[in-house]
């Protein structure tokens, strides 16, 4: 079978965030066909797409308004995640910057019903806090009016259906969050979850009468997350979908009443499809559930009438396109034609779902899969650790996965005590003193690995990001006998230097994870790998954005700086333009291309 070079994998497109225009002909997407994720729209199913943005910058979100041929759309600069919010005139084709506030992230809360208005949260006022701000279509930057001062970080889960009122998420952690109703006549804020200990409020949607909230939480020390309908008049949450997996999210037509809501079982999607009776609002007829390729579905947008949604789906050898499923039939059509970059799809690989018994007798789930060709006893492995910690890797489509793999070298990608998608208590599993316990989990995948029969015991590679970074140097560093060799890619090397320095809006959330450093300091440094330094034995690659404000830059350097004192073979790369990952297509090309260069070197 022929091989391909990195720079032909990472050509491989993904076309997602789908928003139907108002008059339900025209879909915009994003797609990264140029290197970078931008705005198209398309008039037809697997028409020809027009881009409708040209900026070297990523495009993170696009959202038509309800009632004029234009959009509002998000952009940073260089990964710094200050979004600006831009207003696109579908017609002219004209853009404006309507925040125009560069120092200060905006954070979209939707357009009013109208289409007169839209809401954000932003923390210009004061950088570790969001307040909520209102803004006309036609009105730029300090224009916008500030109409609740919060106090940590928030965000909007839409307008009413009478445009009066605003729900607002406040969250704490990424399990504990609070929901409240905002008046924009008033300016009062209805607190409407009072609770005790950590507790889920989100995908939050208005019901179609506004008298009440659909939502997913765990409130009731459920294990997983469920569909509930709040009452605003009593208070009342009154379950509507439970079960043993994860309601992930549902999208509501505030309109109809009509619903996309889905299951994660196991990293896989299962959706439903359905609307709500408008006399109970816990009843509900379903539909056909939609035939889409790929194990894994998000990004619901409806139509304006409701008869259509679109979506995106991937799996791990179907990479990201949107379609458009008929509501009621569940027939889908597939609209965009995301490329493949001439590699056949047949190539592409499937992972195994595995699940691995770790120290202490627990069962950690994680995807394997094996290039074909591969030898009893001589195949390297990857062993890719998702961020977070809260994540999980789910069997979607991963064109660097692809690669490797094109390249002889198996993959593993567990998903560790922590992680999301298995339940509260597995979820806090790896939280504060526990935190090692998730890199003993590593050790235990890594002793699976070298008993299974494909697999070179002796060339074995830690790989990750973000938090996944931090994973990869605390298994360097706990259990260097295992590596023949390390990638961290914008990790954590020391949790004090990382929390003192990651942006001020964040810190709050991270320590509710992590640790404080008031009071956990001491504990912190005990973790950090960059103080267990002397352990590393496995060469190890290095990289990271210059303008990341999630894990400054400083933790690369400091880890790279002091393992190359220390005797072991360090490379370090680092991007002038990129934030917390890499998101433009030739530093990517240069950061995978090094990668492979690197392991062919050392593994």
């Amino acid at each position: 079978m022929h091989s391909y070079d990195i720079e032909r994998y990472l050509n491989i497109r993904s076309a997602y965030g789908a928003s139907f225009g108002p008059d339900g002909e025209r879909l915009s997407f994003l797609l990264d066909t140029t290197g970078t994720p931008q705005l198209w729209t398309l008039e037809e199913p697997r028409g020809w797409p027009e881009q409708r943005t040209f900026y070297d910058e990523r495009v993170t979100f696009a959202s038509w308004s309800p009632e004029r041929p234009e959009l509002l759309f998000g952009m940073d600069e260089g990964g710094n995640e200050r979004a600006q919010l831009f207003r696109l005139d579908a017609e002219t084709g004209a853009i404006e910057n309507v925040t125009a506030m560069p120092e200060a992230k905006h954070r979209w809360g939707g357009w009013s019903h109208d289409g007169d208005r839209f809401a954000f949260t932003s923390n210009r006022r004061d950088e570790s806090v969001f307040d909520v701000y209102v803004q006309n279509r036609d009105e730029t930057g300090s224009d916008a009016e500030l109409v609740y001062e919060g106090d940590g970080w928030l965000s909007l889960s839409g307008w009413s259906p009478d445009d009066s009122r605003l729900l607002v998420s406040q969250a704490y952690s990424n399990f504990d969050q609070d929901l409240s109703v905002l008046d924009l006549e008033t300016g009062d804020l209805e607190h409407l979850t009072p609770h005790d200990g950590d507790v889920r409020y989100q995908s939050a949607n208005w019901a179609p009468d506004g008298k009440g909230i659909y939502l997913v939480t765990d409130e009731g020390e459920a294990e997983t997350l469920y569909l509930a309908y709040l009452d605003l008049e009593t208070g009342d949450l009154e379950p509507v979908v439970d079960g043993e997996w994860n309601v992930d999210g549902i999208a509501l037509d505030d309109d109809t009443g009509r619903f996309v809501y889905s299951e994660n079982v196991e990293g896989y999607t299962e959706l439903t499809v359905g609307e709500f009776d408008g006399a109970d609002p816990t009843a509900f007829e379903t539909f056909p559930e939609p035939d889409l390729p790929g194990g894994v579905s998000g990004g619901v947008s409806f139509g304006p009438d409701a008869e259509r949604v679109a979506l995106s789906t991937t799996g791990d050898t179907v990479n990201t396109n949107v379609f458009v499923v008929d509501v009621e039939t569940g027939e889908t059509e597939r609209w965009t034609d995301a490329p493949t970059a001439g590699i056949p799809p047949e190539s592409f690989a499937e992972s195994n779902l595995d699940h691995v018994e770790s120290f202490d007798d627990l069962s950690v789930p994680g995807f394997f899969t094996l290039p074909d060709g591969h030898e009893a006893g001589a195949t390297p492995v990857i062993v890719d650790i998702h961020g977070g910690p809260e994540s999980q890797r789910r069997p979607s489509f991963s064109s660097v996965k692809q690669y490797f793999l094109d390249r002889g070298y198996a993959y593993f990608e567990p998903n560790v005590r922590g992680s999301s998608g298995y339940g509260a208590e597995y979820a806090s599993l790896d939280d504060v003193e526990k935190r090692m316990d998730s890199v003993a989990d590593i050790r235990a995948c890594v002793e699976w690995l070298q008993d299974h029969p494909a697999i070179d015991p002796d060339r074995i590679v830690a790989k990750g990001g973000s938090y996944g970074g931090f994973m990869v140097l605390a298994a360097l560093t706990e259990y260097p006998d295992l590596w023949a060799a390390g990638i961290d890619i914008v990790g954590i090397a020391n949790f004090v230097t990382f929390l003192e320095n990651t942006g001020d809006w964040r810190r709050e959330l991270r320590e509710a994870e992590y640790g404080s450093l008031a009071e956990d300091r001491e504990f912190l440094e005990e973790v950090s790998p960059i103080n267990h330094i002397e352990n590393i034995d496995a060469p190890l690659f290095v990289l990271h954005g210059e303008n990341d404000p999630r894990v400054p830059v400083g933790e690369a350097e400091q880890i790279a700086e002091q393992a190359a004192e220390q005797g072991v073979p360090v490379r370090k790369l680092l991007f002038e333009d990129e934030g917390h990952g890499f998101s433009k297509l030739e530093n990517r090309i240069e950061a995978y291309s090094a990668i492979a260069e690197f392991l062919d070197e050392h593994v």
